[in-house]
């Protein structure tokens, strides 16, 4: 009879841990919304046209960097930061192939040059207009990085 007890409470411990997990998902976008602007921005370090490598996400601006945050991480950190003197748009372009089932629906692509090498970012037209626009406003006496 206690073996039975037993199974019944870890099933109970996994339903609570499934119910936290969205719960802690959700807290955490609205918090990483609530310091800054956010939105749905995917990141991706290979080269090419290929879906691998595509990580779906959330970027914010903060100053004088881009952070962009993982979408299904419990992390509050954000998982890579852009410097906003370290890049330069190479191309831009709409995903090809399989790569738009990667992608959420109605990105485009857009390739940067920056130190750490080339990367591609995955966003909606008005938060590629947002991210032109913020690249292109640096604070004077600064470098500024020239946008394609």
């Amino acid at each position: 009879m206690w073996q039975w007890d037993w199974v019944v409470d870890v099933v109970g411990v996994l339903l609570v841990l499934a119910l936290l997990l969205p719960i802690g998902l959700i807290l955490r976008r609205r918090w990483i919304s609530r310091r800054g602007t956010a939105f749905e921005l995917s990141v991706n370090t290979r080269s090419g046209t290929s879906p691998r490598g595509w990580t779906l996400g959330l970027g914010r601006y903060q100053e004088d960097q881009l952070h962009w945050f993982r979408f299904f991480s419990l992390s509050w950190r954000p998982k890579r930061r852009f410097l906003r003197g370290d890049m330069e748009v190479v191309e831009r372009r709409d995903p090809e192939g399989s790569e738009a089932y990667a992608l959420y629906s109605g990105h485009v692509v857009v390739e940067f040059r920056t130190g750490r090498g080339p990367v591609q970012l995955a966003m909606s037209e008005p938060s590629l207009t947002a991210l032109l626009a913020w690249l292109e406003s640096a604070p004077p006496g600064r470098q500024s990085r020239r946008v394609v």
